[in-house]
């Protein structure tokens, strides 16, 4: 009798365990297909989703309206083991921070970087994120904004090859991120420290 009872109690720690905690970053660094590979290589991320954010475009597509939207990437991280800090300075190191223009080769609205933060905390840490950028490069402007989230439309239907591109179609991937110089400007800028 001891046994299930023992059993039984197991069960219900089991059943009603705390879920595992997860936070979530909206970022936009040009491309999501390199901002996607980007994260997922980095502890801690347990999903990194493609999609658009930060527009007015109500359905927004990447072959149609995405209207003021920025291709940005949604970042799943366990908090246990990287902090929003981390996931912040890990972002630095991947993008540009002043190009006004875009992103490497990529060039329009769409592809501008940017931090959009959910709370005050966040919009804190951003901050001092980014004036540790202005401080290290005082004679260039930073122009990477901190903006409020809004919603954020993962790529679907159609489009979904999108997600996870660099692993359905890796030699195009690779040829792409060569070609746009991303890995070259990257270390031009941050040296030893880029790509995090």
């Amino acid at each position: 009798m001891k046994i299930i009872a023992v059993n039984t109690l197991l069960c219900l720690g089991i059943l009603f365990a705390p879920a595992a905690s997860a936070d979530k970053a909206i970022l936009a660094g040009g491309c999501f297909w390199c901002m996607e590979k980007d994260f997922e290589s980095l502890n801690g991320v347990t999903d990194v989703i493609s999609g658009f954010t930060g527009g007015t475009a109500a359905d927004p597509t990447y072959r149609g309206d995405h209207t003021g939207h920025y291709e940005a990437v949604e970042i799943t991280y366990d908090p246990t083991v990287v902090s929003y800090q981390g996931i912040l300075d890990h972002f630095w190191v991947n993008i540009d921070p002043f190009d006004a223009e875009g992103q490497f080769c990529d060039k329009g609205p769409s592809y501008l970087s940017a931090i959009f933060v959910a709370n005050e905390d966040e919009r804190a840490l951003a901050e001092k994120s980014k004036q540790q950028v202005v401080d290290r490069f005082p004679d260039q402007e930073v122009v990477t904004p901190i903006l409020g989230a809004s919603t954020f439309f993962p790529i679907r239907g159609a489009e979904s090859g999108h997600q996870d591109f660099y692993k359905k179609s890796p030699i195009r991937y690779k040829t792409y991120r060569w070609r746009c110089g991303r890995d070259k400007r990257l270390q031009e800028i941050w040296g030893s420290d880029a790509g995090g």
